[in-house]
């Protein structure tokens, strides 16, 4: 049997925000049974956790029900929640298929209340695909250029004219698995505040209720293009659609030449443990 917790992410109320399921011990277990389980717990991502090397509190592997994914941002953070709190630790290191994952924790009254993660800083390319991602979307454009951004798992961004026309999709699910392993996130801006939806049918993820991993891009994203400024802390809402509102934080630094820092921070509350059989 093996020990798990599950945490509500970018959240501080049960049963909103995005739930991660966290093994703390996940020692000898094979690839394939990781991915099992994930695809039993069919959570947006499930966390194993191995011994740390280099520095690291810990060796984080993170599942989609379909996929193992380099890095991604609720389960970093909902793991980093969870050995805080066991280890009273200010700050957690995550070892990642991306890398060093640092997470700085907040506490209130001893309890951790918030946690920001400085994430792998993003490569970007145009992508190839737009005419066959903006017929999946059902939307004629997008307000800034459809680009695609790699810090482990790969994101395309489409801009929309505003929170309703991004509240109003309804993708074709089919079309967008098509695309292949790829997270689709649709957004509107209004001065610091952003409203987005992420699609990610092809990572076996249809819509995630806060994505993490995509914020940090989505910060340099919009920087890049004058949207923000650089600097500038951004408010990223999402999940409201499918009845799991998040909100996450996220700051890029630098400039459009050099992107020197990228965080993304946001709140989580643990709502249960049990037992697997999983040997």
């Amino acid at each position: 049997m093996r020990d798990y917790s599950v945490l509500d992410v970018f959240t501080d109320v049960p049963l909103e925000g995005n739930p991660v399921a966290i093994f703390t011990d996940g020692a000898g277990l094979s690839n394939e049974t990781m991915q099992r389980a994930a695809r039993e717990l069919n959570l947006s991502e499930t966390v194993f956790l191995l011994a740390g090397e280099e520095g690291a509190d810990a060796h984080a592997r993170i599942f989609t029900p379909y996929v193992e994914l380099p890095f991604a941002g609720h389960p970093v953070l909902g793991t980093a929640f969870l050995l805080g709190e066991r280890s009273g630790a200010e700050t957690v290191r995550l070892q990642t298929g991306s890398g060093l994952i640092r997470i700085a924790l907040e506490r209130r009254a001893g309890t951790v209340v918030y946690g920001e993660m400085q994430q792998p800083i993003p490569r970007w390319q145009p992508y190839d695909r737009t005419e066959e991602l903006l017929a999946a979307l059902g939307v004629a454009d997008s307000g800034l250029p459809v680009e695609v951004y790699d810090n482990g798992p790969r994101f395309a961004f489409v801009e929309l004219a505003d929170e309703w026309a991004v509240a109003s999709l309804r993708p074709d699910m089919r079309a967008l698995a098509e695309l292949g392993e790829i997270g689709v996130s649709c957004l509107a801006v209004a001065g610091d505040r952003v409203k987005t939806r992420m699609f990610g049918p092809g990572l076996g993820v249809a819509e995630d209720p806060a994505t993490g991993s995509a914020a940090g891009p989505l910060a340099v994203h919009l920087a890049r293009h004058g949207r923000t400024e650089w600097g500038q802390r951004i408010a990223i809402r999402q999940g409201a659609e499918i009845g799991r509102p998040s909100l996450l934080e996220a700051v890029a630094e630098g400039s459009a030449a050099k992107v020197e820092r990228v965080t993304v921070g946001g709140c989580a509350v643990p709502v249960a443990t049990g037992e697997y059989r999983l040997d």
